[in-house]
């Protein structure tokens, strides 16, 4: 059952790995991007939507731009200084997240997504 699941591909892109288990994430969280790999509950197997990956494919096509480890910096930084300052939109208001969450439901954006898109397009911090 397994080996249904280690590929995904949203409107003939870029495959995601999917790795099903029940470490990773943490208990209360559906599925979590690691470097452009979802590590996914094995019990919310089934029960993520086409949007769900394209959302995290978003973030990976951000992850590469910033050779992941710069994605994970920026992020960090960027939420800290929510957190901080706009603390009712510390995670929503994110950058990286809301051009995911705005275009997630756009099974084509993958394909027509400027890079840096995140910054272009959200720059209200």
């Amino acid at each position: 059952m397994r080996d249904e699941y280690t590929n995904v591909v949203v409107n003939g892109l870029s495959k995601m790995i999917i790795v099903p288990n029940n470490i990773i994430p943490f208990s209360g969280f559906c599925f979590i991007n690691l470097f452009g790999v979802l590590f996914v509950r094995r019990d919310m197997i089934g029960h993520i939507k086409e949007k769900d990956y394209n959302h995290e494919m978003i973030h990976t096509a951000q992850m590469k731009e910033l050779l992941y480890i710069g994605f994970y910096i920026a992020y960090l930084f960027e939420w800290l200084y929510r957190l901080v300052f706009h603390t009712k939109t510390a995670y929503r208001g994110l950058s990286f997240e809301r051009e995911a969450y705005d275009n997630e439901e756009n099974l084509n954006y993958l394909n027509t997504r400027k890079r840096f898109a995140q910054w272009k397009t959200h720059q209200n911090l």
